[in-house]
């Protein structure tokens, strides 16, 4: 009997050291999961936080894009009116060849007719210039009125001619390729 008893007393101190064990198992197996969910929450923080800062970056990047797009339509466009003030500042230049020219050739005497012809060859060089540089006239005389291309300084009443219509133009206007960059003065129709 002895022996059973002893069988028996070693049988329950496996049991007991099983228990033991799994006891330890499973504090350690709480562990692991308390762990794991530590983790799995520190896991979606970071995704989180890296998904910020990619939509951060996106945003950076775009504004640098539209920064760089601004810049060159700038540039482009200072390009393209680059010489507007020359241009500008050559128009009464041109506005006082035009008067010249318009002094009539009979009156004067052959010293003052080689001078105007010469200022008529200056004239047209000019002339010439200014178109090879995309600068137009704007054409005013006997069109309807336009406030963008003309400003109106007097007021006339012509019946033979319909109302808004542009009776004399008093100062040409120009167009520097698709600006205007002085509006022609005239005349119109009440």
């Amino acid at each position: 009997m002895n022996e059973k008893v002893e069988e028996k007393i070693e049988e329950l101190k496996e049991q007991s050291k099983e228990e033991k064990v799994n006891k330890k198992s499973e504090k350690k197996e709480c562990k692991d999961n308390k762990k794991l969910k530590e983790l799995e929450t520190e896991i979606e923080a970071l995704k989180l936080a890296l998904n910020a800062s990619n939509e951060k970056a996106l945003r950076a990047n775009a504004e640098m894009m539209n920064f760089k797009r601004r810049k060159e339509e700038e540039t482009a466009y200072m390009l393209k009116f680059a010489s507007e003030d020359v241009i500008k500042a050559l128009l009464p230049v041109v506005d006082n060849f035009e008067r010249a020219i318009k002094l009539d050739d009979n009156d004067l005497s052959d010293e003052v007719s080689k001078f105007l012809s010469g200022f008529k060859m200056i004239y047209t060089q000019m002339i010439d210039v200014l178109n090879r540089n995309e600068v137009k006239e704007i054409v005013s005389e006997g069109v309807e009125f336009d406030p963008t291309v003309h400003q109106a300084v007097l007021m006339e009443h012509d019946d033979n001619k319909p109302s808004g219509v542009i009776l004399e133009v008093l100062q040409k206007g120009y167009q520097y390729k698709d600006k205007v960059i002085r509006p022609a003065m005239v005349k119109v129709n009440e």
